[in-house]
Formats: C-alpha cells, sequence, structure tokens
C-alpha cells in the first residue's frame, strides 16, 4: 500500500451523500480501519456505506477525525485511572461540542458505532459535565426528562442512595 497521506475513500451516509475523506483521517475509526484491513485495497475503489450515521453528523465527525489524525493511537485497556476520572476536555474539542443537544447526542452514538473512543471519551465527558453540580431537577430540565417517580418512590431511592451523596 501507498502513503495514507495522498489515498482518498469514499464514506457514504445513510442519506446516500458521498463524502471523500483521506484514508489517514477515516482511519480514526476502528470500524474503518480494520474492515479496510479486511477487505483490502479494492474496499478504496468503492465507497463504504456508514448506515448509522446521517450526512451531517458524519461530516462533523469527520471534522474531529481531521483535527486528531496525527494524534498517538489510544491503547484501549492502558488508559490511566486519572484520564479515565477526569472530564478535562482540550479548548479545540469543548468549541467542536458546542452545539445543540440532539447533534451531541448523534456525535456520541456515530463515535461509538464507528468506534472512535477519543471522539466518543469527549463526548461522554462533554455530557458528564453539562450534569455535574446539578440536582435531578436540574438535569431533568436540562435533558427535558419527564419525572414519573411518585414522591414516595422518590423519597425511598434517596434512602437508597444516601452514601452517594456529597456532605
Amino acid at each position: 500500500m501507498s502513503s495514507t497521506d495522498d489515498q482518498t475513500i469514499t464514506l457514504v451516509s445513510n442519506d446516500n451523500v458521498s463524502i471523500p475523506v483521506a484514508l489517514k483521517v477515516a482511519e480514526r475509526s476502528m470500524l474503518i480501519k480494520n474492515m479496510l484491513e479486511d477487505i483490502g485495497e479494492s474496499a478504496m475503489e468503492s465507497p463504504i456505506p456508514i448506515p448509522n450515521v446521517n450526512e451531517q453528523v458524519l461530516k462533523k465527525v469527520i471534522e474531529w477525525c481531521e483535527h486528531h489524525k496525527d494524534d498517538p493511537a489510544t491503547a484501549a485497556d492502558d488508559d490511566s485511572d486519572s484520564r479515565k476520572k477526569t472530564t478535562d476536555i482540550e479548548e479545540w474539542d469543548q468549541k467542536f461540542m458546542q452545539v445543540d443537544q440532539e447533534m451531541l447526542f448523534e456525535i456520541i452514538l456515530a463515535s461509538n458505532y464507528l468506534d472512535i473512543k477519543p471522539l466518543l471519551d469527549v463526548g461522554c465527558k462533554t455530557v458528564a459535565n453539562m450534569i455535574k453540580g446539578k440536582s435531578p431537577e436540574e438535569i431533568r430540565k436540562t435533558f427535558n426528562i419527564t419525572n414519573d417517580f411518585t414522591p414516595e418512590e422518590e423519597e425511598q431511592i434517596r434512602r437508597e442512595n444516601e452514601w452517594a451523596e456529597d456532605r
């Protein structure tokens, strides 16, 4: 195979839009990378369908992959505990994630489907930061969640989870 810097492949979103992508950028997705390794050179000539992602979300994911194309590959199980626990997000990624909630959740779903763990982490950390320090009522309001617990059920849950409260 020649250098991945100058090769492109075509991804096709679920709304049937073809998007040319540099191979190096597309390979941030472990799904695509593994698919290309399994199928070989012939896969590069034909478009690769991405059935679970629409054009708008796919373009956003590609934008993230483009920015992070030179990042070192992350080992799945070697992540330090401190990195897992922190909700710190790089400035570029914070700006990237400043989208409406629907797009944020679509990016999280797409990064999970495409197996782009660093993007999935950024998306989940963004949501974690949105709920950090909020009461259950504030979280429901933020995410437009209907409270279907009776006051008695709510009180029982509070008693059962008292140990988790910050004191």
